[in-house]
């Protein structure tokens, strides 16, 4: 079912879609131009528009739906948590941190979503050693091949995230792996078939940082921080953190000093604020700084994705377990 465009209760300086959307947190969210971006939330297929006047969207739902705008719009503060006050988040953790402080000026609007825990839980097992522009491949090929469709949009048929059940039947593993998945395949499958049974990180390929963003970004863990390398470096790099010092690389005593620290600092949204700094130290929100990367190598890999934009991707390095 067609809908017009309805503006959304919230101002543009509280909500930047441009960030927000494209910044590692979700992956099924399409940039049609400079000013839209659509995906797929809560069973329907929406589209957004930052505008000078404010943000505003319109909805596309099965024909069967009948569209109530107050739902609609508890959808999209629930999602997008306008229920929390950013200016004071922001003002507090630039009162606390420098840094933080300087890294804001340049991402004001950035909010962490609340997002749909099965969906963030499978996307983020996607993120082992990926990119963003891979894994927001894997997250729509699952849900062409597994998920129900919605609608069809200006000639592109959206599809339902799959449940639980549905990626847990026999021959969901082969079939990933032809999709080339990889052994991502196996932790997707094994997952989903004793996902009611066992804790996060008791799941196939389900490590601490993957847990942490599951936690942060669907179960309202806030100080939740999930600590990736591009963490890690930003942490080495901008903070002295006694623990960190005599560190080489990202160990189980290295993440912990690195959340307790963060926690320690920012307090009960402490998850949220460390979101904003690795949205900020990511190339594509700000010019004068470089994106830290293992090797020369992915830098010039980084560099293509970021110089040839691919419409149904995201074009920046995500992270990786």
């Amino acid at each position: 079912m067609a809908s017009v465009w309805k503006r959304l209760s919230c101002d543009g300086d509280v909500l930047n879609l441009g960030i927000t959307l494209v910044c590692g947190q979700a992956f099924r969210w399409k940039k049609l131009n400079n000013e839209e971006w659509c995906g797929v939330l809560s069973g329907k297929v929406w589209t957004f528009k930052q505008s000078s006047d404010g943000i505003y969207y319109k909805v596309n739902s099965r024909l069967s739906e009948v569209e109530s705008t107050t739902q609609n719009e508890s959808i999209l503060n629930d999602y997008f948590q306008l229920n929390i006050d950013l200016h004071h988040l922001y003002d507090h953790w630039s009162s606390r941190d420098d840094n933080f402080k300087q890294v804001a000026a340049t991402i004001s609007g950035f909010r962490l979503l609340r997002q749909d825990p099965v969906e963030n839980l499978f996307s983020f097992i996607c993120s082992s050693n990926n990119n963003i522009e891979r894994i927001s491949s894997m997250v729509e090929a699952l849900c062409v091949k597994y998920g129900g469709i919605i609608t069809e949009v200006n000639g592109v048929v959206y599809h339902d995230f799959p449940s639980i059940a549905t990626l847990a039947e026999p021959q969901v593993e082969q079939e990933l792996r032809e999709l080339k998945f990889g052994y991502r395949a196996k932790f997707i499958h094994e997952t989903a078939k004793i996902l009611m049974k066992k804790s996060l990180c008791e799941l196939p390929g389900v490590g601490a940082k993957v847990a942490d963003c599951v936690c942060l970004m669907s179960l309202d863990k806030t100080d939740a921080i999930p600590v990736d390398t591009h963490v890690w470096q930003i942490s080495c790099r901008d903070y002295n953190i006694p623990d960190l010092k005599k560190s080489k690389s990202l160990t189980n005593k290295a993440y912990k000093a690195i959340g307790d620290h963060f926690r320690q600092l920012f307090g009960k949204y402490a998850g949220w604020a460390n979101s904003v700094l690795f949205s900020g130290d990511l190339k594509k929100f700000q010019d004068s700084k470089d994106l830290p990367s293992k090797s020369e190598k992915d830098d010039k890999r980084l560099k293509r994705k970021f110089n040839n934009p691919v419409a149904v991707t995201k074009t920046k390095k995500g992270r990786s377990k």
